[in-house]
């Protein structure tokens, strides 16, 4: 058990995490839109509370180089966690590096499937190298070793990204892949392309905002349903001529046919792989293979297939019961050694964010543990840029109320506006957004004051803070052919902050050279009045 501070008695009321998805600390104020945004509410807190930054990308959340960006999933495993542990990337990374992943039993049912069947392995998910839900060069790695083992047949259901990289990008990698697949096809062997669309638009759905995206999805790539083209390049342009300035992420469906029959439905006896990683957007479309009793949506046939994750997706729901790469074994979070100590918990959020201030907090558990009471906002179904205030107030509402009823010592929030909208790649609706937490904040912050509480003001990684790509060469925002910026819809690598709000003059933090999110776990448990869990990385507090 955590044990108690012998100079610290902890506050007197409650302690409350508050992350703003996406809100990162930016170089310049050229091209964020957290610069751009009125924001009294954070600007005060700036100026008279005690503030530190944070690392929240790269090997500070467990991802394999510094060079990689951070995301909602790690970002919020560290937080819950207290400790880094190494993600998915990285897991898969190395158990493709030092051959792990092909001697597993997961592979070679994968493998024996095919050959027993059509001779056919699928492989779907998100088709770029931003590390954040996939890798195409995990892909490409598979592909090749499908040959060696002597599988006759691979088709790729290529879904184009657009938001953990450039906005308009597919071609850079569907253009040297289909090179690729060309190479190394041969008598024996026949490797392509055989559908895809925009992650926005088909597949990947996560937390049941909107099914009919999975539904999409599935008459897609499992029966072969939507507009045809000779090849993916070809189905990219000819998207790109039928829906001018649409951007990859939300282009529609498109197969590959030679004359007029899609050549990769998914079939009785086929294997099918669902190469991302990361958990949250893959769960729904494996629901789909894997449920005898599914009822999201009308199947039309449900193909028996030998089904696979890169990694399993939902430990607790066993999602799938096949997967490649054992994801990490997350211990002693920060929710289940403040329930062991009998403290009750709240959290809440909108549904876009909702399980990762739940589901990823507790270490990728989908249940509760003793003592939490979780509330679920539900997300507006529209483009995000269009209500960018999303569902701010409504939060606000939800954790006021929780606050105001005493009945919890430590909750947490998300409000997801900064990264959902900044995604988009929209300036002036991710502006609003970030005008909108700051209004929330203005809400919240007096009645956890009123309360006796603190609060820790936070986030998971950067997004809205810089809406335009960089030029690689003179660091100045990027230009498209017409002079007008070019919006950036990924992640950044910059450091979060850390606001202590309450607590007086008696409490501050400590500025460190490796202060990350998985620090946050230690400095709850002290403004608790507890010392950290051995496993935990150290707390910032200061206390004076």
């Amino acid at each position: 058990m955590l044990n108690k501070l012998p100079h610290f008695p902890g506050v007197a009321g409650p302690v409350v995490v508050i992350v703003m998805d996406g809100y990162g600390l930016p170089k310049s104020d050229v091209g964020s839109a957290i610069a751009a945004a009125r924001k009294p509410t954070l600007d005060r807190l700036f100026a008279e509370c005690p503030h530190i930054r944070l690392r929240a990308h790269g090997t500070a959340v467990g991802m394999p180089s510094d060079d990689d960006m951070g995301n909602s999933e790690v970002g919020h495993n560290a937080i819950g966690a207290g400790q880094v542990y190494a993600q998915g990337a990285a897991l898969v990374a190395n158990a493709i590096a030092d051959g792990a992943i092909w001697q597993g039993e997961a592979w070679q049912q994968v493998v024996a499937g095919a050959k027993a069947g059509r001779g056919v392995i699928h492989f779907i998910g998100l088709f770029s190298d931003g590390n954040v839900h996939s890798h195409i060069d995990h892909l490409k790695a598979m592909v090749v070793r499908a040959k060696e083992e002597g599988v006759a047949k691979v088709r790729i259901h290529a879904l184009l990204d657009g938001r953990d990289v450039p906005e308009t990008s597919a071609l850079d990698y569907v253009v040297p892949f289909e090179a690729f697949l060309a190479e190394i096809s041969d008598a024996s062997f026949d490797a392509r392309i055989a559908s895809g669309g925009g992650r926005q638009y088909i597949t990947m759905d996560r937390y049941d905002a909107n099914w009919a995206m999975v539904e999409k999805g599935w008459k897609t790539h499992v029966l072969g349903e939507g507009p045809q083209f000779a090849n993916a390049t070809a189905a990219v342009n000819g998207l790109r001529e039928r829906h001018p300035g649409t951007i990859d992420q939300d282009l529609p469906e498109f197969v590959i046919a030679d004359a007029g029959q899609p050549i990769g439905t998914i079939e009785d006896g086929d294997a099918v792989v669902f190469y991302n990683f990361r958990g949250d957007r893959a769960i729904e479309i494996t629901r789909a293979f894997v449920e005898a009793d599914f009822d999201k949506f009308d199947r039309v046939r449900w193909p028996q297939v030998t089904y696979a994750g890169m990694l399993q997706y939902d430990g607790d729901l066993q999602l799938p019961k096949r997967f490649l790469v054992a994801p990490p074994a997350i211990k002693d979070t920060s929710a289940e050694w403040f329930s062991k100590l009998g403290l009750a918990q709240f959290a809440c959020s909108e549904t876009q964010k909702f399980g990762h201030v739940t589901y990823f907090w507790n270490g990728n558990r989908s249940g509760r543990f003793d003592g939490e009471t979780w509330q679920e906002v539900p997300s507006d179904v529209v483009p995000f840029e269009q209500r960018p205030w999303m569902k701010s107030a409504e939060i606000a509402d939800a954790m006021i109320a929780a606050v105001r009823s005493g009945q919890y010592k430590v909750l947490r929030c998300n409000f997801a506006n900064g990264d959902m909208v900044g995604h988009t790649g929209n300036f002036e609706a991710a502006t609003i957004a970030v005008e909108a937490v700051d209004l929330a904040l203005s809400r919240l912050l007096p009645a956890i004051a009123a309360a006796g509480g603190v609060a820790l003001i936070t986030a998971d990684h950067g997004n809205a803070d810089e809406m335009f790509e960089l030029d690689k060469k003179t660091q100045q925002p990027a230009l498209n052919k017409d002079g007008s910026y070019k919006a950036k819809t990924a992640h950044t690598l910059n450091p979060v902050p850390l606001i202590l709000f309450g607590g007086g003059d008696r409490l501050a933090l400590q500025q460190t050279a490796t202060a990350g999110l998985s620090n946050l776990a230690a400095t709850v448990a002290n403004l608790l009045g507890y010392d950290k869990h051995p496993s935990w990385d150290d707390s910032l507090l200061e206390i004076r």
